[in-house]
């Protein structure tokens, strides 16, 4: 981040997240130790030895910043708005209603021995398993941690919609997602069998029925949570290796580092991190949203399928038409 946008974080914590100056430490001493620590993944006898500063202080301030950042989550965390019927966006123009895409993530962690078989992937890494939900804009709106990373995305997404305080989607507005999920109100999947992936619709091949338009159009715009993922690692070293830390801290950080990544996009015009991503490469509910009708489950139905179908035919014939893509 550049120094403007440090000034207003540092501004943030102390007025809103309720971060405090020590007697000897400044905040903004404080604020830069732990943004180092998460941007480099350094250990705390490395930082003790840069600034000059106690092993336990450095630990102790850490988890104040930690704290601080947590308490901002109702304000960092985007709010979930559906895509308009004016929307000139290309990529996200045909999904009306969409509130953008969802998916996991692992993130290595550091367990005791006897819990390693839970959190060993089907790629035989030692993982949490973290549901992200993002925008259009690529800010997180919501995001889960904690579960082992042998669990299923499916599993990991009902946790999060049958929670008192987890992911609520309005009724008529729904997430993309890939064909690991279920194809069911509020959540579109990908058909099945069908072409997907963007680095598949190179070298000038041309879908050749709706369900491939489909997922091609799919395809381009729930990449946006892949790429939410891809800057937010890079942004970060933390995520990006196993942690010193235990996997209970290792699951605090993990929010802060999404809130950050919001915090950063929000108030900078270019994010550096963009440049190092190809194209292919939990929020609290608003008091005033208590008498809306939200999904709490994720079933396949005929009428989820229908409406796929119909908008699916609807786009693939609108192109062969001619219209713009």
């Amino acid at each position: 981040m550049d120094r403007r946008c440090f000034t207003k974080l540092c501004h943030l914590l102390t007025t809103e997240g309720r971060l405090e100056t020590s007697k000897n430490i400044s905040v903004e001493e404080i604020i830069v130790s732990f943004l180092h620590i998460l941007a480099h993944h350094t250990k705390n006898r490395v930082v003790k030895r840069q600034i000059a500063r106690l092993g336990e202080t450095i630990s102790r301030q850490f988890h104040v910043v930690l704290r601080a950042v947590l308490r901002l989550h109702s304000k960092l965390f985007k709010k979930q708005k559906p895509i308009q019927d004016d929307c000139a966006d290309n990529r996200w123009r045909w999904f009306k209603g969409c509130l953008g895409a969802l998916d996991g993530t692992h993130i290595k962690v550091h367990v005791k021995l006897t819990d390693i078989p839970r959190y060993r992937s089907r790629k035989g890494n030692i993982v949490t398993n973290v549901l992200g939900v993002c925008t259009p804009n690529i800010q997180f709106i919501y995001v889960l941690p904690g579960w082992e990373g042998s669990t299923a995305d499916g599993r990991v997404l009902r946790d999060a919609i049958t929670r008192r305080d987890g992911l609520k989607i309005p009724q008529g507005c729904y997430y993309l997602c890939d064909a690991g999920y279920t194809n069911g109100e509020g959540f579109l999947a990908p058909y099945r069998g069908q072409r997907y992936h963007l680095n598949e619709w190179r070298h000038g091949h041309q879908p050749a029925t709706p369900q491939e338009y489909f997922n091609m159009k799919h395809s381009q715009a729930r990449n946006y949570i892949e790429r939410c993922f891809g800057i937010l690692k890079a942004r970060w070293a933390i995520l990006r290796e196993k942690s010193y830390y235990l996997v209970k801290t290792q699951y605090r950080i993990i929010l802060p580092c999404c809130l950050l990544h919001n915090f950063i996009r929000s108030e900078m015009d270019f994010d550096p991190m963009e440049e190092y991503l190809s194209e292919d490469s939990s929020a609290e509910p608003c008091g005033e949203d208590d008498d809306i009708g939200y999904i709490t489950h994720c079933e396949p139905s005929n009428a989820w399928t229908e409406f796929r179908d119909k908008l699916a035919n609807d786009m693939f014939n609108t192109w062969r038409a001619g219209n713009p893509n």
